[in-house]
């Protein structure tokens, strides 16, 4: 039986990260599940082509973009189902058997956020992620994402946008589950910039995203 998932992860100078996410999929491989490796690169300068060559991964290249990183990763896919993470998420231990019993349901889903830190920070945005994410079914792509090649085709796959690529998928997706597992992620951003301030930002993104704005501009001033 063909293992049924192709692991899709975009990268830039993500060396620093990588090796602890890689090493949260092997009880994937262990169980069966994960068919291929692939990494969409952005043009690092670092070790992460190097690091993904040893994890025998399938590299793309291209241009640094959120949208079309993950395009160019998920068109050579042979999996039956894609799962998609960013290169600072790792996994929760056991991960594998939720997923497993997942799959023969056959919609899309995604992982609780949770952050590498602690406290009423971490927590009350992980928090608001997570209630986002079952209420509204709209998670961030920090929470991965496990969807059918089939769906994803349908939906028309990442639109080739610097930001919310992840949102505009998910809303042309059938509506996202929440795993009963965690996806750890990086929470550097949110230090150096205060949580409640880096999660208010985040909400008026969506928000003017929601109202129509242009996607560059939006990312030039999340950069900002």
């Amino acid at each position: 039986m063909t293992a049924p998932i192709s692991i899709v992860i975009p990268t830039l100078n993500a060396g620093a990260e990588l090796p602890a996410t890689l090493q949260a999929l092997f009880e994937g491989v262990q169980a069966g599940l994960i068919h291929e490796l692939i990494i969409s690169d952005g043009g690092s300068t670092d070790s992460t082509i190097e690091l993904a060559d040893q994890a025998g991964a399938v590299i793309v290249a291209g241009a640094a973009s959120r949208g079309g990183q993950l395009r160019r990763g998920c068109d050579p896919a042979k999996g039956e189902w894609l799962l998609i993470l960013h290169a600072d998420t790792r996994l929760q231990e056991g991960w594998s058997e939720v997923v497993a019993d997942h799959l023969p349901l056959g919609h899309p889903a995604t992982f609780r956020l949770r952050f590498r830190a602690t406290g009423f920070g971490p927590a009350w945005v992980a928090g608001w992620a997570n209630l986002r994410s079952r209420l509204f079914a709209l998670p961030y792509g920090d929470q991965g994402l496990l969807v059918r090649r089939q769906d994803y085709c349908a939906a028309g796959g990442f639109p080739d946008q610097p930001l919310m690529e992840d949102v505009a998928l998910v809303r042309a997706l059938p509506r996202v589950t929440v795993l009963d597992a965690d996806a750890v992620t990086n929470a550097e951003r949110y230090i150096h910039h205060g949580w409640l301030r880096r999660g208010a930002r985040n909400l008026w993104v969506l928000a003017q995203y929601f109202l129509g704005a242009d996607t560059e501009q939006l990312a030039q001033k999340y950069r900002r």
